[in-house]
């Protein structure tokens, strides 16, 4: 296995580890408003999340950016828990043509949850001679991951909304009101103070 491989499956078992669920939650709150048919919307929400990502996963490789890891470790459950109630004060998407505050919360928290893997990605790629290559490859494995957990969301909510009859304001605001719950507790597990 190649060195781009090796990172891209790294990346893609980074987003999938149920060990790692904090991502998982994250995206189900970003996308617990929208249907199968909106899956554009979707793709470009968690591009804008990886994009953060990616940002602030290479800053903090090239050690550009050192915050602390513990006040990292609580914001992350913050930002879940921000997502997620937003999401139960609107559990429509917005209507507008403009850019939906989805997208916001996805890019900039995308920067939060990069600094969160950063420690454990920068010893791996301390072996490197280049780390561009491996950068590249696990953010690109973390979106296909990311898609993944879309597609079966949709396909779920596609199930529930369209065939079962579930309204779809009560499937957002169960799935955002679970998030919630869990991102509360996880704040509560990690506090930095």
């Amino acid at each position: 296995m190649n060195s781009f491989q090796l990172y891209f499956r790294l990346g893609l078992q980074h987003i999938l580890d149920i060990n790692g669920y904090d991502h998982i939650l994250f995206v189900l709150a970003l996308c617990a408003v929208f249907i199968p048919r909106d899956w554009r919307k979707v793709v470009i929400l968690v591009t804008a999340f990886t994009i953060g990502h990616s940002v602030t996963l290479a800053l903090a490789t090239f050690k550009v950016v050192n915050i602390n890891s513990d006040l990292i470790e609580f914001l992350i459950p913050v930002t879940i828990a921000i997502t997620a109630f937003i999401t139960i004060l609107r559990p429509k998407p917005s209507s507008g043509k403009g850019i939906s505050i989805n997208y916001i919360f996805a890019l900039i928290f995308g920067l939060i949850h990069g600094l969160g893997f950063s420690n454990y990605l920068r010893s791996l790629l301390g072996k490197e001679a280049s780390i561009w290559q491996p950068l590249l490859a696990f953010n690109l494995g973390l979106e296909v991951g990311q898609l993944v957990i879309v597609a079966v969301f949709l396909l779920l909510t596609s199930i529930l909304v369209g065939l079962a009859g579930v309204s779809r304001k009560e499937w957002t605001l169960v799935v955002a009101s679970m998030v919630f719950g869990v991102a509360l507790m996880l704040m509560l597990e990690t506090k930095f103070w």
